[in-house]
């Protein structure tokens, strides 16, 4: 039986994490949407703060997930959240619980962090990933959009 390990990644898991970010990036039909180097992602995760945190899924020894969080913040629960910004296991290892233990990871950090809730986007034609995330009671919430500010928005309104 393959042995499924989730540890913390290190400033030395960069290569591994902008390959899952690639191939995320391929899925969610964005394939020229990263930018984002694996020098960046080394010296981020080695710096004093660094700006997000991962969790690397291996089998047998073998990266095949990952899930990238960092801290949010509720202001009606008045307390810390984790916002899980990516999360994606290999094609080829779907179906072998490796989503369920990076999320069981993430809830066991969310609890020993006392932190609120944990939250994410799922784009609305994912559907595999919608059932997945309703049979484990995650409320996909129709109430809320997403909204984005960036680039040539960020400069313009600055200078408004």
């Amino acid at each position: 039986m393959p042995t499924t390990i989730v540890r913390p990644a290190t400033s030395d898991d960069a290569s591994t994490i902008r390959g899952f970010i690639l191939e995320l990036a391929i899925y969610e039909k964005e394939p020229d949407a990263v930018k984002v180097t694996v020098q960046e992602l080394a010296e981020q995760l080695a710096s004093d703060r660094p700006p997000f945190e991962a969790l690397i899924a291996e089998l047998d020894g073998t990266p095949v997930g990952f899930a990238l969080f960092f801290q949010s913040y509720s202001t009606w629960e008045g307390k810390a959240g984790l916002y899980l910004e990516d999360l994606y296991v290999s094609p080829e290892h779907r179906g072998n619980k490796i989503g369920t233990a990076l999320f069981r990871q993430l809830s066991q950090i969310a609890l020993d962090r006392g932190y609120a809730r944990i939250d994410w986007q799922v784009l609305d034609w994912n559907e595999p990933s919608i059932k997945y995330y309703q049979s484990i009671q995650a409320e996909i919430r129709k109430d809320w959009y997403p909204c984005r500010l960036e680039g040539e928005g960020i400069i313009a309104l600055s200078k408004s």
